[in-house]
């Protein structure tokens, strides 16, 4: 195994490469992106789910090796590339303040809209223009948890392979398929020739997500569509279903990630 000890390693650049200012053009030249983290890089090294997503290295500090040799069995460690760094070396590595002594250098291979449909999903998650690498990675660790086949974003979309966004996705990017920069008119249209139900969470929607609603399309497969942080959804189609979440305070409105939680639970889990 590999040791190193000098802060002026090429590994290091490598990485930071691919999580400093210009983070997104590299990660998108080199098809490459970082994960951190005990949970998020234990998921990567066991996922059998997502084809195009794998691990290249990982680096790990003593601690971080005795951590993944507590969670993985060694025949499977075997199968990576470990190098072993100082915890200097990890600190000036990582993108997060208090890192775990563990980060995978991994591949990243973008999923088609077409090969989604293949697929032939019964439960989807549309976001428009989601701007915060944080909400992002928890919309895609919420449709994991609630049974959701994908998520979709749409085109100027965060990168989900933000440092932030796979964090906050705790491994979950390797659970289910994500396809991004999809156009939401494309992303309308195929659904209607894939036969797929559209419901949009607005403020103003015609019909409330109750009890009776969610039992209603619960049985039914469904793609559900959330706007953009700040303006929510752009204009859409009459014909599609719009769906407010019934409020009783005084908030005007839900954070993205709150109202996809409520929105993803019911129906991906309603008996």
């Amino acid at each position: 195994m590999e040791n190193i000890t000098s802060l002026n390693s090429p590994h290091i650049e490598r990485v930071k490469a691919l999580t400093g200012p210009r983070g997104k053009k590299n990660r998108e030249t080199e098809s490459a992106f970082i994960a951190e983290g005990i949970q998020t890089v234990r998921e990567a090294l066991t996922s059998k789910l997502i084809e195009g997503l794998a691990v290249k290295q990982v680096y790990v500090t003593e601690s971080g090796l005795a951590k993944l040799q507590q969670e993985i069995p060694s025949t499977n460690l075997e199968k990576y590339e470990l190098i072993k760094v100082s915890d200097q070396v990890m600190t000036a590595m990582a993108d997060s303040e208090s890192p775990q002594g563990i980060i995978a250098l991994c591949s990243s291979k973008s999923m088609k809209l077409s090969d989604l449909w293949a697929s032939k999903p019964s439960k989807i998650a549309f976001f428009w223009q989601i701007q915060d690498p944080g909400n992002a990675g928890t919309v895609i660790r919420t449709a994991d948890a609630c049974g959701f086949d994908a998520v979709v974003f749409s085109s100027d979309s965060v990168d989900i392979f933000n440092p932030k966004t796979v964090r906050a996705s705790v491994g979950s990017l390797w659970h289910i398929p994500v396809v991004t920069d999809v156009n939401i008119d494309e992303f309308i249209n195929q659904a209607g020739e894939n036969d797929l139900p559209l419901y949009a969470l607005a403020g103003e929607g015609e019909e409330q997500f109750n009890s009776s609603f969610i039992t209603r399309v619960s049985k039914q497969p469904s793609g559900w569509l959330f706007g953009n942080e700040a303006r929510g959804l752009p204009t859409l189609p009459p014909e599609l279903i719009k769906v407010a979440i019934p409020m009783k305070g005084f908030a005007e409105s839900l954070n993205v990630a709150s109202a996809a939680a409520i929105v993803l639970h019911s129906v991906g889990l309603s008996l």
